[in-house]
């Protein structure tokens, strides 16, 4: 069954009875936590809570009835062991994660609270699961990015720049995914860069300060790029990015939508509140009595791609019509 599918059979059934009937059990109020790896007061957290609200609610959750979520959120990994910390304190029957540091920090706090994470690209790699059809332990989740997405943004800014001959891969060895080795996409990338003859450059960043040497070296001479690694350090840091790029004129691919709604030139990436709705379909599952290490972890399965043809027209690039046709979200 196709994953879109899926979701349309869970709405379906979700406004049955039975369904609320066992949701309600003895007017017992069930305990989610949700941490999640941004900035407290990010307005893509609310987006994302949100959705997982309301697809609860599709399935007779109800919060403040029923359910109570107590939400966390931080952008570095101090600040989330914190909060997993707090919310472990709490006593919930389940922790919702949004990104790989934010489900790690969990991990250290508890092996037996079940955990479901979001947002996740090697869930494998980092010890969470055993594997995806088979878990184990007390984590499941939704992965975003697989390790091959790395030479399918080095081909965007190649379709969108064709002159671009050096590219830089700007990332936060702290927060990444494999952490100072350059992540998981770092492979793919120098595939897709030695097909392309394109020169790639890792430039990990450590301090916001980091991000201004970055593209101020690759403006010291022409036809560079750069590729944003999605990760917290970069989410968190996402206007100053953005910035940079066009004091620079460097044409620029990210891996979030918002980055592009911000001016930033190119995005290639999932709908996350639309992983925040399926994650709602496991916690229900878990809530009633599943284990995570019976849920295979699901991989993404529609991407989409951003462009802010504002943004190209200042960079003085013209969007071709094979990449305009391909493009979800036209940004004016």
């Amino acid at each position: 069954m196709r994953r879109r599918d899926f979701i349309t059979f869970l709405g379906s059934t979700a406004a049955t009875w039975p369904l609320r009937a066992r949701a309600q059990q003895g007017g017992r109020v069930r305990r989610i936590g949700v941490l999640m790896g941004l900035v407290e007061g990010d307005p893509e957290a609310g987006k994302y809570l949100g959705a997982f609200r309301g697809a609860l609610r599709a399935l007779g959750w109800s919060d403040g009835q029923n359910l109570q979520i107590d939400f966390r959120a931080a952008a570095d990994v101090e600040g989330l062991r914190s909060r997993a910390a707090d919310l472990i304190s709490l006593g919930p029957e389940l922790i919702v994660t949004y990104t790989t540091p934010a489900t790690n920090a969990v991990r250290q706090q508890t092996h037996s609270v079940p955990i479901l994470f979001v947002a996740v690209s090697d869930p494998i790699g980092t010890g969470f699961v055993e594997s995806f059809a088979r878990p184990g332990g007390n984590i499941t989740g939704f992965t975003n990015f697989e390790a091959t997405m790395g030479g399918k943004w080095l081909e965007l800014i190649r379709d969108i720049a064709p002159s671009i001959k050096r590219v830089a891969m700007l990332f936060n060895p702290a927060t990444a995914n494999a952490g100072a080795s350059g992540g998981v996409y770092l492979q793919s990338m120098k595939t897709a860069a030695d097909a392309l003859g394109m020169e790639l450059t890792v430039s990990p960043v450590n301090d916001p300060a980091d991000i201004d040497g970055v593209f101020a070296a690759m403006a010291e001479s022409p036809d560079g790029g750069l590729i944003v690694m999605p990760n917290v350090f970069t989410a968190r840091n996402q206007e100053r990015i953005v910035a940079q790029a066009a004091r620079f004129r460097i044409p620029t691919v990210y891996p979030l939508q918002h980055f592009v709604t911000a001016g930033g030139l190119m995005s290639y990436g999932i709908d996350y509140r639309d992983q925040f709705r399926l994650a709602a379909s496991y916690a229900d599952r878990i809530l009633r009595g599943g284990k995570p290490a019976d849920l295979p972890v699901q991989q993404p399965t529609k991407f989409e791609l951003a462009i802010n043809r504002k943004t190209a027209k200042a960079l003085g690039l013209d969007i071709p019509a094979t990449l305009l046709a391909r493009t979800d979200e036209l940004i004016e």
